[in-house]
């Protein structure tokens, strides 16, 4: 009894397994072209160990390798996820990877070239550091065929819809290698020189601080034909039906502003900290004085200058007790930190700044969120960063976004993870 017991947690251990892990890699047997076949064959471990490696990657949000592009991310988990293979490009032995990438970019807050450059950063680029290391020895492959799909939001007639791009990097070996090598956008830039990028099937250019150039001398997209030997995915234009509500959200891509001393990066520095708190103490020092009663700043922590993704940013400390709240996961109480607390205190907060500040990035609303002690339940504290770039609240302030908008192109980290906050599926418990 006892071995047939070990013999069926053994078995439900390798099932859970192989639900959680499905196959990645497209088998030689599925593959027509004969010579495409036997490759598959004799670099399949090298390809299963590129997955595998992939699969315990954590991408900012959900990401699947998948041989159908396009799909709501219900149907992608049901769906064949076998789409690592060698193909044909131009003529060209290429690795083919294609997937699909559960990021919601706003097309009000991100342009065409920085939700390429996000997609490129947050999955293309580990995608490649992974990949040309394990196929270092395939000499066989000319190029690295990468397809990803990722989905985007824009208004139609006052409706907020959600559609999908398709972004095609289509890199030489030698150029990959550089690109898996390089430790800064500058180096991975030079290496992406001789590779072809698509968005929509559009060229552009993906520099990695630059808007997308479209192809020269064509006003309307221009489609690069697709060789036979390639999936129809490859190269096509928009899918036309709407997506889940329940996408990510991806911030966009905050550029710090320019220091005088060097025209191309903001100065973070112990001594460049320094300067800027003594620039704003007094002003600081008075916005703790005169707002503690509703910002309940925390008194060991006093309003502070930090480095924050290459940008400076002001950090208040503040606490943030929930009344009539029984609980509830850690959404649910950054969303009703933010609408109840945080949002209350972003036009006090910048009234004590300068309007055309151009010394800092923006505010790190930091927050312990607690729960009051006569209705805590089942929940706990959580300890909540809403970190907003300093042109999106000017924006607010002013009553030219939402609570919603500002948060969607922000940064919110919960416990020290980023996270995407709905706040009215967060308030209502889903």
């Amino acid at each position: 009894m006892r071995v047939i017991k070990i013999c069926r947690v053994a078995c439900f251990s390798l099932l859970a397994l192989s639900v959680t892990a499905p196959a990645q890699v497209l088998s030689p047997q599925e593959i027509r072209d004969p010579e495409m076949q036997a490759l598959q064959q004799k670099y399949l471990p090298e390809l299963k160990a590129f997955t595998q490696a992939m699969s315990s990657h954590r991408f900012p949000y959900h990401f699947y390798f998948s041989r159908t592009l396009d799909l709501a991310e219900k149907e992608q988990q049901s769906s064949d996820q076998r789409s690592v293979q060698f193909d044909r490009f131009e003529g060209k032995v290429v690795l083919k990877i294609t997937g699909n990438y559960f990021a919601s970019y706003s097309t009000n807050l991100m342009s065409p070239g920085d939700r390429a450059r996000q997609t490129f950063q947050d999955v293309m680029l580990p995608l490649l550091q992974a990949a040309v290391p394990a196929l270092a020895n395939a000499d066989e492959i000319e190029s690295f065929a990468l397809e990803i799909s990722h989905h985007v939001r824009k208004p139609i007639l006052g409706v907020s819809s959600e559609g999908v791009e398709n972004v095609v990097l289509i890199v030489p070996k030698v150029s990959a290698e550089r690109v898996a090598q390089a430790t800064s956008a500058a180096t991975q830039e030079v290496a992406l020189g001789d590779a072809e990028a698509f968005l929509n099937a559009v060229p552009i250019s993906l520099w990695l601080h630059q808007e997308p150039v479209m192809a020269k001398g064509n006003e309307m997209p221009v489609v690069k034909a697709v060789s036979p030997g390639l999936a129809p995915g490859l190269l096509k234009g928009v899918s036309s039906f709407p997506y889940s509500a329940k996408a990510a959200v991806v911030p966009p891509v905050v550029e710090p502003a320019k220091s005088t001393s060097d025209p191309g990066i903001r100065d973070t520095s112990p001594d460049a900290l320094k300067d800027i708190q003594k620039l704003y103490q007094t002003s600081l020092d008075r916005m703790v004085q005169e707002i503690n009663p509703q910002a309940h700043f925390v008194r060991y922590a006093p309003p502070a200058f930090i480095p924050f993704h290459k940008g400076i940013y002001l950090q208040l400390s503040t606490t943030t007790t929930l009344a009539g709240v029984g609980g509830g996961s850690q959404y649910k109480l950054a969303a009703l930190a933010f609408d109840q607390h945080i949002a209350h205190l972003i036009r006090p907060a910048l009234s004590y700044l300068k309007e055309d500040s151009g010394d800092f990035d923006g505010i790190d609303f930091s927050t312990s969120v607690r729960l009051d002690a006569d209705t805590a339940g089942e929940g706990g504290s959580v300890a909540v960063e809403f970190i907003f770039p300093l042109k999106l609240l000017r924006a607010y302030e002013q009553f030219d976004c939402t609570g919603q908008q500002l948060i969607d192109g922000s940064f919110v980290l919960i416990n020290g993870e980023r996270v995407s906050l709905n706040l009215q599926a967060a308030e209502a418990g889903s």
